[in-house]
């Protein structure tokens, strides 16, 4: 992963941000709204638990994406950049990303209505259009409620159980990971193994993609961090899928 994703036991990343709001600005909310859209009528549904019928949504959006799309686009953008932007900037930077990649939108045309709605600040907050089809409105009423699980059947049993020990591989980043970066190569203990199997939103280059077990692990903190940072009573504790395990 890139470093704005392998922060664990750095130290000197001051300022630190401790903004409380959820949404500062009102765009925000919108693209917030538009994420939540494009995970609800999603092109994958229809392999989803609960099951949905995204094929009799009269929806142009025609793709995949999900919370780990998002995730990705963010891993992917330049550290520099990364650390600028706000916190909402990333998630209309990813997204339009996609836009552009997957041809709803040419790069000139979204730089010409960014620069249209820079140059009048009145155009950028005007409210949206009321209306729309009332099927793609359920579907995504429907989503908010009901979500996308990633929970599966598994044939066959955890490799582990509650009380071994296991050591956190040492994989290489890939282009996108759910491994935090400063737990490779550390021992931890497992103290539950989570029901059943869990799926990842697409596969990755570091092995997930089909559903495994995932384990909730106790970490020493001394072998994470300098002894000056932590409480030496403390235990830190991380969910982690069974690929990125091997026994101790």
């Amino acid at each position: 992963m890139k470093l704005q994703h392998n922060l664990g036991g750095l130290e000197g990343l001051d300022p630190i941000n401790t903004e409380v709001k959820v949404f500062v600005e009102p765009w925000e909310k919108r693209i917030f709204g538009i994420h939540t859209a494009m995970m609800a009528l999603s092109n994958h549904l229809d392999e989803a638990i609960p099951d949905y019928q995204i094929d009799q949504v009269p929806t142009t959006f025609k793709s995949f994406w999900s919370w780990g799309h998002l995730r990705m686009g963010a891993e992917g953008m330049h550290p520099f950049e990364y650390f600028r932007l706000r916190y909402y900037e990333k998630w209309l930077g990813g997204i339009s990303g996609f836009f552009v990649e997957e041809g709803y939108i040419t790069q000139e045309e979204l730089d010409t209505r960014t620069a249209e709605f820079l140059a009048d600040s009145a155009k950028a907050a005007a409210p949206l259009p009321i209306g729309g089809d009332t099927a793609i409105d359920t579907q995504v009423d429907k989503y908010l409620r009901e979500g996308d699980s990633p929970l599966r059947p598994y044939p066959n049993p955890p490799k582990f159980k509650v009380g071994d020990q296991v050591r956190v591989k040492n994989v290489s980043p890939a282009d996108h990971s759910r491994l935090p970066g400063n737990l490779r190569g550390r021992v931890a203990k497992v103290v539950l193994v989570y029901e059943g199997a869990f799926t990842y939103f697409f596969p990755t280059a570091d092995g997930l993609g089909t559903p495994m077990p995932v384990y909730s692990l106790a970490f020493k903190p001394e072998d994470l961090w300098h002894e000056s940072l932590i409480d030496p009573k403390s235990v830190y504790y991380n969910d982690i899928f069974e690929v990125y395990l091997e026994a101790a």
